[in-house]
């Protein structure tokens, strides 16, 4: 029972405290006690009192901090704080790992940009020489910026003797003087990367210049250079070479070359100042690993390997067997006239190009800085050889290897078209990146191969296909080849190879002699007649110029989602139209492409396509004047060499229907959720 204290409290009046007055007389002391009131006793719980004095306060001590601490209603709410902030957490945690684990893989830098390439002796010349040099590249940075271009694709600089387009290396280690310097090359890759830009050069391992050191060593039987090379015995008669075999080289003529200090004859299945290398010896493999780690040190953000299906042939060296069987012997000069069943693509080959990789994973390591690795084998008449250049779902070889499937068209129509494409996205692998090409240094331009009304379509077309597109220096202003009859004797004396390279002509700038390429007195090749009208100054200022609707085109691609990574679907292709449409899962805004590579056309575009609308508008159209304007989807029409980028709504996308069931293709799987403004992979 709690223990009780009396407290005198007064039913009628207060009393006066005088307990501190001093020097108070007796009488007064018992006067006051007799008027005092009856007393009466009450039972007061102390804790009670107490809690009616104690309450918290700022700058309490320790010990009285305690005393409320262990209240219910203080300690309920301490622990109601600390679980909800824990459970915070782990929703932040779990909401993080979810968006982490859901989200679709981020393109990569080779992936999200179209690859400009260039040809560097007709680029740009910054010294006056009339050649094009890596000073002039970083010069004209700008422009490949103003394209909407992150990635550069540099064709053979090495030093050479610049037979081949200088694809055979005379120094693998070293700047041809022709472009500079290796401090120009430094200074340019800096210059790269300090623009966001990547880089990519070109390596051909398959041989090198007859001038190379290894070769010099090699033809004198010099320790390990002596097997470097191919070399075998041959007969020799009365001034004549009898080859070991019916080998022919790409260019024509036998593969074999006899060598008058060696005594023996050596394989060149290029020309015969390019020796191919021997790739079944080990040290030339660790030659090549160690040129490559050179240049990946020195920061290049990628590779390009050529001619690698080359690089092994059978160590029988049996005759090739002939196209035409009734054809044998001397009869066969042409490279098209044999089966290469024992100089291409032989067994070890790919184990070779994954060592590449291998090598080139070392230098991928860093965060944002991953290695490409292209790989330059056109297969024309065996696509399955091409696709597997890409490995396999466990063993990575190229990212992909060049499409060069638009360039190689027999002839141009809209179901022509279609074919190209659909032969590679048919055979690819699954979930393997696409690429496209409609021009490259060996192949005539588009104006040229195709003519120039079918250039603006071209563009189009490779801008808006899914994958990687690679534009070849001048096509984005419709340069085209020179005429042979333009070159002039002064130019064939300085280099009688130029009347082979018409699709070289150098980059037409301005309007300025010699286009503004060069303020010397000639260039190595001549300038095309139409520079005054088609140059990058004039078209800079022309809304519908050719370069105008290229930029018009890069930066849709790079803005728009569908364009970027979503679904490719065929729609219709006959003789004179391709069609097809871009999505994403979760996006209900369609692009559709209607490109005419032949005459006029009109199609019934909703006849074709469920659920399509009325009407779509046009996006963008080689007719700058069009855009914008809405069409009738029954009711399509479009002039030889027009090209439209349709808009339209659907609740219903074009990869989901039954109909269209082998149709569509997407790589890098991606869908958009509205809600969370995001990309995310299950749906």
């Amino acid at each position: 029972e709690a223990r009780r204290l009396p407290m005198e409290l007064s039913d009628k009046r207060g009393v006066e405290n005088n307990g501190f007055v001093q020097n108070e007389d007796k009488e007064r002391d018992t006067s006051s006690q007799e008027e005092m009131p009856e007393k009466c006793s009450v039972d007061v719980d102390p804790m009670a009192v107490e809690e009616t004095v104690l309450k918290p306060y700022a700058g309490m001590p320790k010990e009285v901090l305690l005393q409320f601490s262990s209240q219910a209603r203080y300690r309920v709410t301490r622990e109601i704080l600390f679980w909800l902030i824990i459970a915070g957490a782990i929703a932040l945690v779990s909401a993080t790992i979810a968006i982490i684990a859901l989200s679709p893989k981020c393109l990569d830098w080779w992936q999200a940009s179209p690859i400009y390439q260039i040809y560097p002796r007709s680029f740009k010349d910054s010294n006056m020489d009339g050649n094009g040099d890596l000073k002039g590249i970083q010069d004209k940075l700008d422009h490949i910026t103003s394209l909407n271009i992150k990635t550069i694709w540099i064709t053979p600089f090495f030093k050479s003797p610049l037979k081949d387009l200088g694809y055979g290396a005379e120094d693998f280690y070293d700047i041809d003087p022709i472009f500079g310097s290796m401090n120009d090359f430094d200074n340019l890759l800096v210059a790269i990367h300090d623009k966001g830009l990547k880089v990519i050069m070109d390596l051909i391992p398959n041989h090198t210049s007859d001038k190379h050191r290894w070769f010099q060593l090699s033809r004198n039987r010099t320790g390990k250079y002596t097997d470097y090379y191919i070399w075998h015995n041959c007969t020799q008669s009365g001034g004549s070479v009898t080859p070991p075999n019916n080998w022919v080289s790409v260019f024509g003529g036998s593969s074999w070359q006899f060598d008058d200090v060696r005594q023996q004859c050596y394989l060149h299945q290029f020309g015969k100042e390019q020796p191919d290398l021997n790739f079944r010896n080990a040290d030339v493999q660790q030659e090549i690993h160690d040129i490559i780690k050179f240049w990946l040190g020195k920061g290049v953000d990628g590779l390009g390997f050529g001619t690698v299906k080359f690089l092994l042939e059978a160590t029988h060296l049996r005759d090739e067997p002939a196209v035409d069987k009734s054809q044998s012997g001397g009869l066969i000069t042409a490279y098209s006239q044999l089966y290469h069943d024992y100089t291409t693509e032989q067994a070890g080959l790919h184990d070779i190009v994954r060592s590449f990789r291998q090598t080139m994973n070392e230098y991928s390591r860093e965060p944002g800085r991953y290695r490409f690795l292209g790989s330059d084998d056109d297969e024309k008449d065996d696509i399955e050889a091409t696709m597997t250049y890409y490995g396999t779902t466990f063993i990575q070889e190229a990212d992909f290897p060049f499409n060069f499937n638009l360039i190689n068209l027999k002839n141009l129509s809209g179901n022509s078209i279609f074919e190209a494409v659909d032969s590679w996205m048919q055979n690819m692998p699954a979930g393997k990146w696409p690429n496209w090409a409609v021009g490259s240094p060996s192949a005539a331009r588009i104006s040229t191969r195709i003519g120039k009304e079918y250039v603006n379509v071209m563009n189009m077309l490779l801008l808006t296909l899914p994958g990687t597109p690679i534009t070849y220096y001048g096509e984005e202003i419709g340069m085209e080849n020179i005429a042979s009859g333009n070159v002039s004797e002064e130019h064939v004396n300085s280099d009688p190879d130029v009347v082979t390279f018409p699709e070289k002509s150098p980059m037409q700038w301005d309007g300025n002699v010699n286009a503004g390429f060069t303020e010397g007195n000639s260039s190595w090749l001549p300038v095309n007649s139409n520079y005054q009208s088609v140059n990058v100054e004039v078209q800079s200022t022309c809304s519908n110029s050719t370069l105008s609707l290229y930029r018009a085109l890069t930066s849709l691609r790079n803005s728009e989602l569908p364009l970027n990574r979503g679904w490719m679907c065929h729609i219709w292709s006959d003789s004179d139209v391709f069609v097809f449409v871009r999505e994403l899962d979760g996006l209900d805004r369609v692009f559709m492409m209607v490109l005419n590579f032949g005459h006029e056309s009109t199609v019934d575009l909703k006849a074709v396509t469920p659920n399509l609308p009325c009407e779509a508008v046009i996006r963008l159209s080689t007719h700058f004047t069009n855009a914008g304007n809405v069409v009738n989807t029954t009711v399509v029409k479009t002039e030889m060499g027009e090209g439209l980028v349709l808009e339209y709504k659907t609740k219903k996308p074009v990869h989901t229907m039954e109909a269209f069931q082998g149709k569509c293709f997407v790589a890098e799987k991606a869908c958009y959720s509205k809600a969370l403004n995001l990309l995310y992979m299950n749906c």
